[in-house]
């Protein structure tokens, strides 16, 4: 009898060698990536390092100079339209129109994709909108934009979405809003690239994380295993001694480690216990030896 194997599923997103020019200057180089269905990837690095112009051919804005993109199966910008149908995306420029209300934002851009007695309420209900429903946007704050803008990312739900910079320069509670909404959309099934300078966001959200900079993927990975490859297995205790405050840190793989952190932590004073292990921000400039603020 012939043994039967499964194929792997097809990732949702997959970029194959793609290179993008503007004028001499290069943008994107030879970037390829892939991104699985339910999945969320961070795509990390410093303002100008090419992440904004990827989403653009992601999108059909920009036409890669080389290489193939495939989202759910089909080319890219070969199937535009089909695919642009089933995107979700929420851009760093805001292009909502100001002049219109929240609901008639969302019931615009519904008829645009072709959603017939659309009702705006439910979606504005989950980016914590409703009551603002009615209002000019001209009167929304810069974090109920960006939430507009991630409610008409979802208008279609979408299988893929793009957020550009999603939380950037926003309030924590709009930023904590705006991520939970995305972990949401991953668990829905949405295949998520996220592109982001700041390194905490990517590594609360991020699945696996892809480093870029001028242009280059310099490595992909899940954030624990980059923080386990790159970081310090170690234990920094900190306890009270009179009125000064003594400091330790304990290489978890030296000989007599556990003894050491029992002593230390059953001792009079004991103020933190905290692992010592790298940033994402660390690692990156390990990879490009720039920090990720660009």
């Amino acid at each position: 009898m012939t043994p039967s194997f499964e194929s792997a599923p097809t990732p949702a997103i997959d970029v194959a060698g793609v290179r993008f020019a503007y004028g001499d200057i290069v943008a994107v180089d030879d970037v390829s990536f892939s991104v699985d269905t339910g999945e969320i990837l961070g795509f990390l690095g410093p303002n100008g390092a090419g992440k904004s112009t990827t989403i653009k051919m992601l999108t059909g804005q920009l036409r890669p100079e080389a290489g193939n993109i495939e989202i759910l199966g089909m080319d890219m910008p070969g199937q535009r339209e089909e695919i642009q149908a089933r995107l979700g995306v929420c851009f760093e420029e805001k292009n909502l129109y100001l002049s219109m209300t929240g609901r008639e934002n969302l019931v615009f851009f519904a008829k645009l994709f072709g959603i017939r007695d659309f009702e705006a309420e439910p979606l504005m209900e989950r980016v914590g909108l409703s009551a603002r429903l009615d209002d000019r946007v001209s009167e929304y704050s810069k974090g109920m934009r960006q939430r507009l803008m991630m409610a008409r990312a979802l208008i279609n739900t979408p299988d893929v979405l793009l957020l550009d910079e999603p939380t950037d320069g926003l309030d924590p509670v709009s930023a904590i809003a705006i991520r939970d909404l995305i972990r949401l959309e991953a668990e829905r099934g949405a295949a998520v690239l996220l592109t982001t300078h700041d390194m905490h966001e990517a590594d609360t959200l991020s699945d696996r994380v892809a480093f870029i900079n001028q242009g280059t993927i310099l490595t992909i990975d899940t954030p624990d295993n980059l923080k386990l490859a790159f970081g310090q297995r170690a234990v920094r205790i900190r306890t009270r001694q009179g009125d000064g405050v003594d400091e330790q840190v304990i290489p978890l793989d030296e000989t007599g480690a556990e003894d050491r952190i029992r002593d230390a932590v059953s001792a009079e004073g004991l103020m933190t216990i905290h692992t010592e292990e790298a940033t994402l921000e660390d690692i990156f400039v390990e990879f490009a030896g720039r920090g990720l603020a660009g």
